[in-house]
């Protein structure tokens, strides 16, 4: 998956510097200074404004010669800008494992993966309204790196992926979109059936049904 423009200028950035080597550990600002070979107050400026974006924060204290240092870290948001290739190693994966398994059993081991993830939130859901239950289900698509909307036509109710992080798997292996199709009824709470265009340009689409309690 290549990264977007945005994303290469900030990781190619003196910022993008900085949060490359705080990834490896938390640094202080005489640390980072020196791998970079800048200033500490042009070090200080650049932690400021990554801090005021809510991507680093001050993790504790180091002994230094003279004062204890401030160490700096990441934030779990600062995780996000990292480029991610899980739909290369699923596709992989899937290979590996397509071989070993039958179509059906393939296509429900891809189920059992999301319900897997989706347990993880069941019970932010529990008690909610459909709506609430939409809303969460977006954010969790995004957090695992996708972008995706709600979305009403002719009377029917769709989630559609504007950025999907398994399409380098989809071609391929179109059963990878039952991962995001379990997880969306699990979350939701009702049907989903996924209609993905796969191919070269991927299009996301997971129609929300009526629920056996009318819901």
């Amino acid at each position: 998956m290549k990264t977007t423009g945005w994303r290469t200028r900030l990781m190619e950035s003196t910022r993008g510097k900085i949060l490359d080597l705080l990834r490896a550990k938390d640094q202080t600002v005489n640390e980072l200074a020196a791998a970079l070979r800048i200033t500490d107050n042009a070090v200080r400026a650049h932690l400021l404004s990554l801090e005021r974006d809510g991507l680093i924060h001050q993790s504790g204290m180091q002994a230094g010669f003279r004062k204890p240092h401030v160490t700096y870290a990441l934030t779990p948001d600062a995780e996000q800008i990292f480029p991610k290739s899980y739909g290369v190693l699923l596709d992989l994966i899937l290979i590996v494992i397509s071989r070993q398994l039958s179509p059906k059993e393939l296509r429900a081991a891809m189920r059992e993966v999301g319900r897997r993830i989706a347990d993880n939130h069941l019970l932010a859901v529990k008690g909610k309204s459909r709506d609430e239950r939409i809303e969460t289900a977006l954010r969790i698509l995004k957090d695992l790196g996708g972008s995706a909307t709600f979305e009403q036509s002719e009377g029917k109710h769709y989630i559609c992926g504007n950025g999907c992080p398994l399409a380098a798997a989809t071609s391929r292996h179109p059963e990878a979109c039952l991962i995001a199709e379990s997880l969306l009824s699990q979350i939701i709470g009702a049907p989903v059936k996924e209609h993905c265009i796969h191919g070269s340009a991927p299009s996301c689409r997971f129609e929300i049904r009526q629920s056996n309690n009318g819901g």
